[in-house]
């Protein structure tokens, strides 16, 4: 997500606020979130291409393994300020934490967590990783689920800032695969294109975007056409694309029947009603994490 996407994200919910009254719960903590990860990422170095772990000259044998199927960056190779991911951890924590009825005791382990670097790296290649995380999770006293949320809210400003470095890298017609080509993310969104209706995926940590084919769960690869389909609303805006061979869905929007500009890690949020009917009919969301294989 480029600063100006985020910009105009937090002008749009400014908008919704001042129409409404008030944010839902949930868009009021998004708008929070993003705030502060604006905020890092502003203070990141302009182009983390340039040297240390994403110069040209560690990139260079990166671009072979696409070719294999294997994304650019595994966790080593992602252009890192530790310190900013514990600046920035603290101020997540301290946001989310406001929204959990046992705030107390899960502020406190995620304050133990942004205190105790070792740790967090470790639990940081661990979610990026997909192990589990439950050590992690255990020792500090906090769910599972919170730290996996919390992890990937805070690494994503670094880890979107290196995908809009290194996107230009990749040949889009070649990859074409259910993970992301930059960071080996999972999507969570598509959208179909103004001009040729071509189906995109959006990845659900680093924001990179890569073309896929319209008749293929990413998820599973099951190109049945008898067992894929997709739902719309009235406006033929919104698609839940859903596959009975794994029974998983991803929503898409269709820029060919709008005309404003449409941003895109918004919607993700804008369109949770359609993630409640999917999951009513019995549909899972993204898996956290897809095999690798070429």
């Amino acid at each position: 997500m480029t600063r100006d996407t985020e910009d105009k994200i937090l002008r749009k919910l400014e908008e919704l606020e001042a129409q409404e009254g008030r944010l839902p719960a949930p868009l009021e903590l998004y708008r929070r979130i993003l705030a502060a990860q604006a905020e890092a990422k502003a203070s990141l170095a302009a182009s983390p291409i340039k040297s240390g772990p994403l110069s040209a000259e560690a990139i260079a044998p990166m671009e072979s393994g696409l070719i294999a199927g294997v994304p650019l960056l595994s966790f080593e190779k992602q252009a890192v300020d530790w310190a900013a991911v514990q600046r920035l951890l603290r101020k997540v924590s301290a946001i989310v934490v406001e929204y959990l009825e046992d705030a107390a005791k899960e502020a406190a382990g995620l304050e133990s967590l942004a205190a105790d670097l070792p740790a967090l790296e470790k639990a940081a290649q661990a979610w990026y990783e997909c192990s589990p995380l439950s050590s992690f999770a255990e020792a500090k006293g906090v769910s599972e689920e919170l730290l996996s949320f919390v992890l990937q809210t805070t690494l994503h400003p670094f880890l979107a800032s290196n995908s809009e470095a290194l996107i230009g890298l990749i040949d889009q017609e070649a990859w074409r695969r259910g993970y992301c080509p930059i960071c080996g993310g999972v999507p969570d969104f598509a959208f179909l294109t103004k001009d040729l209706g071509t189906r995109w995926l959006l990845c659900s940590r680093c924001d990179a975007e890569w073309l896929f084919q319209r008749l293929q769960c990413p998820y599973c690869g099951n190109q049945d056409q008898n067992t894929l389909a997709y739902f719309t609303d009235d406006s033929e805006l919104y698609r839940l694309y859903v596959c009975e061979a794994c029974r998983r869905y991803i929503k898409a929007i269709d820029l060919r029947r709008t005309g404003e500009e449409i941003l895109l890690p918004l919607e993700r949020i804008l369109t949770a009603e359609m993630d409640d009917q999917a999951q009513e009919e019995g549909y899972e969301p993204a898996p956290p994490c897809l095999p690798h294989n070429p």
